[in-house]
């Protein structure tokens, strides 16, 4: 139901905006997928406002959690939440930003950027199909690298995760035998290898075991100086991930047409469009207990929208664009209200 904006509830609005100054805290957990940004956005927030943000990079399941647990002021997952979903946890979600997820590899002697891979090879290669190196598959597609008769590690999470949905959402669109046999969740069954907790934890992996391939948020990638690999696309071109192919993934997305925000990135079309595409969201409760709380949560993230594009940028984040934040300030004046009705949101 629509909140109508009368003077007494803007009123009160404003008011409560004054809570939002130096000594607030907001809290929140999830995903890791955009813990670099986050990070950086909140230290900008913190000097201009002194409102700092407690954020647990904890994987997306674990955010879920949370929030539906009342724990924490905001989850963040990067596996969109569908509407019964939201609708029963009493939730909205809204998107933040979007990224790349990127397989990563060790192997002496190859460099970021020169093993090339298309999807029904990198998803036999999870599903222990493909085990070595130098296997046909591989060889065919990089004729110019020496590729080693050695064993592949693979690396995967441990934890539920946004950044493992957007993968297996990714190679169930280009494998039916792990479409069929694994499936796309936050948490798998996963048929070979070690899983590492977070994107931190599968980049230590990788970074120290020879012959292994794991997949990461590409700021862990750059951060961590990890070999990323080249992936063919849904155009048939084999392309690096750089926010570039991620701003072509997400050319297309049509976030009006869902009022839940429920839009997955992966697999999309385009000649520069990195296939494993996907973006973070933001879960709060519609109904909320402490208003004057969750209105500090919402100007630090109008704050973003506004004034976050540049950090999100040099870390290879592709931020939204100003008519998906519009959208998402009307869902927050129309949907978030506190237990007793009022508006939270002023329309600013």
């Amino acid at each position: 139901m629509k909140i109508r904006w009368g003077i007494t509830t803007l009123v009160a609005a404003l008011l409560l905006a004054t809570t939002a100054q130096a000594g607030t805290t907001i809290t929140g957990a999830g995903a890791t997928f955009p813990h670099p940004v986050y990070g950086k956005w909140a230290h900008s927030y913190h000097k201009q406002s002194g409102v700092k943000l407690n954020y647990q990079a904890i994987g997306s399941g674990g955010g879920v959690k949370q929030i539906k647990a009342r724990t924490v002021d905001f989850g963040a997952s990067d596996a969109p939440l569908t509407a019964p979903q939201l609708k029963k946890a009493g939730l909205i979600q809204f998107p933040m930003v979007m990224g790349g997820v990127v397989p990563v590899i060790h192997i002496k002697g190859i460099a970021t950027g020169q093993l090339r891979l298309d999807g029904p090879t990198l998803a036999d290669i999870y599903l222990g199909k493909i085990t070595r190196w130098n296997d046909a598959r591989i060889s065919s597609q990089n004729p110019d690298l020496t590729l080693p008769d050695k064993d592949i590690s693979v690396v995967h999470r441990a934890d539920g995760s946004g950044t493992s949905w957007i993968f297996t959402n990714y190679l169930s669109k280009v494998s039916d035998a792990w479409k069929n046999g694994v499936g796309n969740a936050k948490s798998v069954s996963w048929p070979v290898g070690i899983g590492g907790k977070g994107n931190a934890g599968v980049a230590a992996f990788v970074s120290k075991l020879n012959g292994s391939i794991g997949y990461v948020e590409y700021a862990y990638a750059l951060q961590n100086k990890m070999n990323a690999v080249r992936l063919k696309n849904r155009d048939g071109h084999y392309v690096a991930p750089t926010s570039a192919s991620f701003q072509a993934a997400a050319a297309g997305a049509d976030w009006a047409a869902s009022p839940s925000y429920n839009v997955v990135l992966t697999h999309q079309p385009g000649a520069e469009s990195w296939p494993i595409t996907g973006a973070s969201f933001i879960l709060m409760h519609k109904k909320q207990r402490r208003p004057e709380q969750a209105l500090a949560v919402l100007m630090f993230f109008d704050w973003a929208y506004k004034n976050g594009a540049q950090s999100a940028l040099q870390l290879d984040y592709v931020p939204m664009p100003d008519s998906v934040a519009t959208l998402v300030r009307a869902t927050w004046a129309n949907q978030l209200s506190s237990t007793k009705g009022a508006a939270i949101w002023p329309g600013q």
